[in-house]
């Protein structure tokens, strides 16, 4: 998902010569191709993120349209006090890149591992969130977020993000998008987990429950047309998401309708309240994190659902 990204950002910056990125000392073969043509738009801010932070905020005081890129926990957690200040206060049109987000960076552990960020990000005024599942949903969205004018956090993945769409999706920033409709229980995943939202909807399908299935990929603000539909046709709604229960998309998600006084119940599930070490890859994060199929089915099983 990262490749896609400086290719995406290198094909806007071509036609729009406001944009530019900050990035802190990494990827820097990844955006050679920007630096051929706007070396002077693509700007190496060094290990020093809140730095980065600050000066995007003055960038875009000045007209620009400045992105900073770095991995997720240092691009989110590292410089929150300038992205609250100089960014979500001043209410300026910086799009922050976390990269790796989640347990991507599986084998580094705790430090590289960011399941506190979308928590951290909806605490702020004026920011918006939005986590894309894959390659071509980052590709859709990104000039929407442009365009936006507005601060945004945008989590996306590493690297070799499985598809999940057949066809080009219609994305909107704001709205959810069902990728198959159904009845009784609906499953909303936001970023990088909807390949096993997908993997979980085929299971329940062989048990006969014919589940909705819909890519959430706009986390702040909610769609709440479609939560508001949701909580009408649906006795159950399952969330997925690679970020911790307490915080993130499925306490959103759960806010909302509370506050609706509706009637369906909310099964969160994302990453327990405790640290994951220990772990060579993604996938065996996930496992330790129960984020596998097998132990969503027994929890929805022990509720009744299946």
């Amino acid at each position: 998902m990262r490749n896609a990204f400086a290719r995406v950002l290198t094909e806007l910056a071509k036609e729009d010569q406001r944009l530019l990125l900050f990035y802190a000392d990494i990827g820097n073969r990844l955006f050679n191709p920007l630096k051929e043509f706007a070396s002077d738009r693509a700007i190496n801010a060094g290990i020093a993120e809140a730095n980065m932070a600050s000066m995007a905020a003055g960038s875009a005081m000045m007209g620009h349209k400045p992105f900073i890129y770095t991995i997720t926990p240092f691009t989110t957690a590292r410089n929150f006090e300038q992205i609250k200040i100089d960014i979500a206060y001043q209410n300026q049109p910086v799009i922050i890149v976390g990269t790796g987000s989640g347990l991507s960076y599986a084998n580094l552990g705790p430090t590289h591992h960011s399941f506190e960020d979308i928590a951290l990000m909806r605490s702020l005024p004026n920011m918006n969130i939005v986590c894309p599942a894959d390659a071509q949903e980052l590709e859709i969205l990104m000039p929407q977020l442009i365009e936006l004018n507005q601060p945004c956090y945008f989590r996306i993945g590493k690297k070799n993000e499985p598809s999940v769409h057949d066809a080009e999706p219609a994305l909107k920033f704001g709205q959810a998008h069902t990728m198959v409709a159904g009845e009784k229980v609906t499953i909303l995943a936001t970023g990088t987990i909807t390949p096993l939202a997908q993997a979980l909807h085929y299971e329940l399908s062989t048990k006969g429950i014919n589940a909705e299935l819909v890519s959430f990929h706009t986390v702040k603000p909610l769609d709440e047309d479609y939560l508001t539909s949701a909580s009408a046709r649906f006795d159950h709604i399952v969330t997925l998401e690679e970020h911790n229960v307490n915080g993130g998309f499925g306490s959103a998600v759960l806010e909302f309708c509370s506050e609706l006084n509706s009637s369906p119940r909310i099964h969160r599930f994302g990453i327990p309240d405790k640290f994951i070490d220990q772990v060579h890859s993604p996938g065996d994060a996930r496992a330790q994190a129960g984020l596998t199929v097998e132990n969503i089915i027994t929890i929805l099983s022990k509720r009744g659902i299946v």
